[in-house]
């Protein structure tokens, strides 16, 4: 599908002083190159204070940047989703494997954020993220007092995520803790990925094997993650040699893929190909107090049973 088009607005802050337009943003967004920003430039795509901008106009303090991405083709994308909570306060969402949370890269409106909006209203945001690969549950808050305490419960982890996986291996303990560091570190596309970084964010993840397949050396895990770093269970289970099944961008260590056997594409956070499950959320409503559980029913491949 092709979308509208999008207007990306900056604001010149004092660092930014004294750049040219051209500058600015061949500094700022380094996805493209300097040639192709003045491309953009000369055909009257990005505005100065409201107005056409040119290439070499010099920038002061507080001045207005816009940059309109005209429409363009978006990959398809699964769009339907289930309700599986909802009142005044929050919504809790059964997302599809394949569709992103938020903006970014190729896609815009095909998003939950964008699919949710439209349906609920503006006033909704996530409050956490799953990758795009990833399905099940995720909360989205309705007003901004809501969103102010479900953000202080996940801080205080008073928020309780479980998750399923199917990772590679069966030689792992019935029951672990992994605790590795995450945060960014160099990749290809794009410049950095969060992955396994010793002096990175402290991450737990608690992890139990609910069935062991020996004819495919693999097992079904529930995975349960007091802390939320990006792509986190991916890492973990990586770092600890158990990645997940067809993840085409973790391998064991907690690192990700850079040995050129995939194309650029296939490597980044985004790509799909393996088997994770937000299974359950427990949260404190944010206006009754009480405790609140979700279930979203998994594939059939992530079936814990009976």
């Amino acid at each position: 599908m092709k979308n509208r088009g999008y207007n990306y607005p900056d604001r010149i802050s004092p660092s930014d002083e004294g750049l040219s337009v051209l500058a600015f943003y061949s500094r700022r967004y380094r996805h493209s190159t300097e040639e192709e920003w003045r491309r953009r430039i000369e055909a009257g795509q990005t505005l100065l204070n409201g107005r056409p901008a040119l290439p070499d106009a010099s920038l002061v303090r507080g001045d207005r940047l816009e940059y309109f991405r005209p429409p363009w083709e978006e990959p398809d994308a699964p769009t339907d989703f289930a309700t599986l909570f909802e009142d005044e306060d929050v919504l809790a969402l059964a997302k599809p494997s394949g569709l992103p949370v938020l903006p970014g890269g190729f896609f815009l409106e095909n998003t939950l954020l964008y699919v949710v909006r439209r349906r609920y209203g503006p006033g909704c945001s996530p409050l956490h993220r799953l990758g795009r690969g990833t399905s099940g549950a995720i909360l989205f808050a309705r007003n901004h007092g809501a969103a102010r305490s479900l953000a202080r419960a996940m801080f205080e982890r008073r928020i309780i995520k479980v998750y399923l996986a199917l990772a590679s291996g069966t030689s792992m303990p019935d029951a672990f803790t992994i605790e590795a560091p995450i945060g960014p570190v160099p990749h290809r596309l794009p410049a950095t990925v969060n992955a396994h970084l010793p002096g990175g964010r402290p991450s737990i993840s608690h992890v139990r094997v609910l069935r062991r397949f020996p004819d495919t050396n693999a097992s079904l895990l529930e995975v349960t993650i007091p802390t939320g770093r990006p792509h986190q269970i991916r890492i973990h289970l990586s770092y600890a040699g158990f990645p997940l099944v067809g993840d085409p961008l973790y391998q064991a260590g907690g690192t990700p893929r850079a040995d050129g056997l995939a194309d650029d594409w296939t490597t980044t956070p985004g790509a799909t190909g393996y088997l994770l499950h937000s299974w359950k959320i427990r949260f404190p409503h944010p206006s009754r107090g009480d405790m609140v559980e979700v279930v979203c029913p998994p594939p059939p491949a992530l079936d814990p049973g009976p």
